[in-house]
């Protein structure tokens, strides 16, 4: 219960792994996936470099306990990696409740019109992949770490997704660095700014731009990267100065919430109390908590009473989830 009533008290105060090819039992639609694709790395410099950075989300997949599939590290035999990449993405579940997140680590172009990742073999532009999400009923994060990777941003965009892009615009071209901080705080406790025991998303998004940030800095050289994070849908994105906090202070566009709320709730190792809630109360939780935020942010459209009477009938739902995770875990031997 002290978690609980630590969980509503913040909101209110913020008013192993396995790969694709070596999978021999069936997929369990509650465990998290997370697809990292390196692309084409022109150097071996930048091959180390991305292979490191690989590696991070691996070990992270499997202190998360999350299947991890990786493409682009392994000899060019048979399809290229854009077919694998189809591939895979068709053979995954399209609608449950775990997450589906897709790494993008390597290089980028933008022609003016067209964004596109660079694989081995044939690249892979904003449309394609759009075209291929488009039945993903399920949570969704893409992270593309490219330089040029912002019109995916735009593209990719929608209802229950979380996009990140390493630049604010198809122009920034320069070699991007912030896949490698986001990739070494995806799981570091360091980055866990609300202090809940558990990293999220939106977490290592700000801790990795910070860090962007502090290396151009303390190399006297001019910033060439600034990320972006969407995931209410609107297709613009939020940079990370733009929040305080772990909180957006930027207005929406069209009425929508703001960014971050989402975000802050997909997460690759949970914390223990987090692990205890079964993946339906889980949805349940997010959907409330999100709830919560978009009341906060409107509260002004509401007398006091009104508003008050809303915010108990909702802190009361998501108290009523805790308590149902507390007796389920009583009752296990």
């Amino acid at each position: 219960m002290k978690i609980v009533i630590t969980l509503l008290i913040g909101m209110l105060v913020l008013s192993g792994t396995v790969s694709y090819a070596q999978r021999t039992e069936p997929e369990n639609p509650q465990i998290p996936v997370v697809i990292v694709v390196v692309g084409a790395a022109g150097t071996p410099e930048y091959a180390a470099q991305f292979a490191e950075w690989a590696g991070f989300w691996e070990k992270a997949c499997i202190k998360g306990k999350a299947n991890y599939v990786s493409i682009g590290l392994d000899k060019t035999e048979g399809s290229s990696d854009l077919a694998r990449l189809q591939n895979i993405l068709m053979n995954e579940s399209k609608q449950t409740s775990a997450a589906l997140w897709l790494v993008l680590i390597g290089h980028g172009t933008f022609d003016g019109r067209t964004a596109k990742f660079n694989l081995r073999g044939p690249d892979i532009s904003a449309n394609v992949l759009a075209d291929w999400l488009k039945p993903f009923l399920r949570p969704v994060a893409v992270i593309n770490a490219a330089s040029s990777s912002a019109p995916f941003l735009s593209r990719l965009s929608g209802q229950e997704r979380v996009i990140i892009t390493a630049t604010k615009s198809g122009f920034e071209q320069n070699f991007a660095r912030f896949g490698q901080y986001l990739a070494d705080s995806i799981a570091d406790p360091k980055a866990d700014l609300d202090k809940d025991g558990q990293t999220s998303l939106l977490e290592a998004f700000l801790t990795a731009s910070n860090r962007v940030d502090e290396f151009y800095s303390a190399a006297g050289r001019l910033i060439t990267e600034h990320a972006l994070l969407d995931d209410n849908g609107d297709g613009l994105g939020t940079r990370a100065d733009w929040f305080r906090g772990i909180r957006s202070v930027q207005k929406a566009m069209d009425g929508a919430s703001l960014d971050g709320y989402r975000a802050h709730q997909f997460y690759l190792v949970c914390s223990e109390d987090e692990m205890k809630m079964a993946p339906t109360l889980r949805t349940q939780r997010d959907k409330l908590e999100l709830e919560v935020m978009k009341l906060r942010d409107s509260k002004e459209t509401f007398s006091e009473d009104e508003y008050f009477s809303k915010l108990e009938e909702l802190l009361s739902g998501i108290a009523q989830i805790y308590e149902q995770t507390d007796k389920v875990d009583n009752l296990s031997p």
